[in-house]
């Protein structure tokens, strides 16, 4: 017995080192591999948040500067004064509260809607569920500005919605790329839940409510970060049914700053970054806080445990 188990035991010591070797080389490649890929990345990161650097220094410029030179300004041309001129002009809080309802109300209206018709194209049957779902990726082929004066007809002339909440988000209520996004999520879920759940006497609602909803959550965040940024930045809508100032969202009022007052201020190239970097403040902490979120696809383990 001692002699069948000496060998063996040299044969463990012998494999320790070889072992040891080839964990320091794959932690060796990792790490010349990590240094490149931090470097490509850090590039990347350069490159992506350039611009908001500049749009951000440019705004606490006292006098415009326009060149390369003007990313690294003088510690005496920075002022805050960009910021209170153009909230003089336009207020900027009003068309921020103004953005967010109307950012607001869409991205309710495109979860809610987007989760029935993408539950309800997924899981249920019914006579015309193909044509609903071709018709779906046919609206998505229409540009929306071909829609623009028989909404505006609608809307405007026959609803007198203009100047009016309803009617700036109504054109956006439903999202057919949202609706899309949870008909394929939904359409991944096992369709023994739902079954299970039918034979039990649970109406469709409160299956979709109790069951299909927490488990697509990361379709929820994703819809919702990508209908944030289309209405947030809308400008040509909001511009058509809106006269009154007090009712124009964040992005109409800096158009009308740049084609109305900024000719007559001192320094409009200040002035009009200053509000470019409130109306992107919101989205990039947004993105910031949701990115998780928003690359989380691990609803799957959620479906087996």
């Amino acid at each position: 017995m001692l002699n069948e188990t000496t060998p063996s035991g040299a044969t463990e010591q012998a494999a320790v080192p070889t072992l040891a070797k080839g964990r320091r080389s794959q932690t060796e490649k990792r790490r010349s591999l990590g240094i490149g890929s931090f470097l490509l990345l850090a590039l990347g990161a350069f490159v992506f948040l350039f611009p908001f650097y500049y749009m951000f220094i440019g705004s606490l410029q006292t006098s415009p500067d326009t060149s390369v030179a003007g990313a690294f300004p003088k510690p005496g041309n920075l002022t805050g004064s960009n910021y209170a001129n153009i909230n003089g002009s336009i207020n900027l809080l009003t068309g921020l509260v103004n953005s967010g309802i109307f950012t607001g109300g869409v991205i309710l209206c495109t979860v809610v809607f987007g989760l029935l018709v993408g539950y309800a194209l997924a899981q249920m049957h019914f006579r015309g569920r193909g044509v609903v779902f071709g018709m779906m990726l046919l609206v998505q082929m229409i540009p929306f500005q071909l829609l623009l004066i028989p909404l505006y007809i609608m809307i405007v002339r026959n609803y007198g919605l203009a100047d009016n909440y309803v009617g700036i988000i109504l054109p956006f209520a439903i999202n057919s790329t949202a609706v899309f996004v949870f008909r394929q999520y939904f359409m991944q879920l096992p369709s023994t839940l739902f079954e299970a759940a039918r034979i039990d006497g649970a109406s469709e609602l409160r299956i979709l409510w109790q069951i299909a909803i927490p488990l697509v959550r990361p379709a929820i965040v994703t819809a919702i970060l990508l209908t944030f940024i289309g209405p947030w930045n809308e400008f040509l809508w909001p511009f058509l049914v809106t006269k009154e100032a007090s009712m124009q969202p964040l992005a109409v009022s800096l158009a009308n700053y740049i084609s109305n007052i900024a000719a007559t201020a001192a320094n409009p190239f200040g002035a009009i970054l200053a509000g470019a970097c409130v109306l992107a403040a919101p989205a990039v902490i947004l993105f910031i806080f949701f990115q998780r979120q928003f690359i989380s696809s691990d609803f799957g383990s959620s479906v087996k445990g």
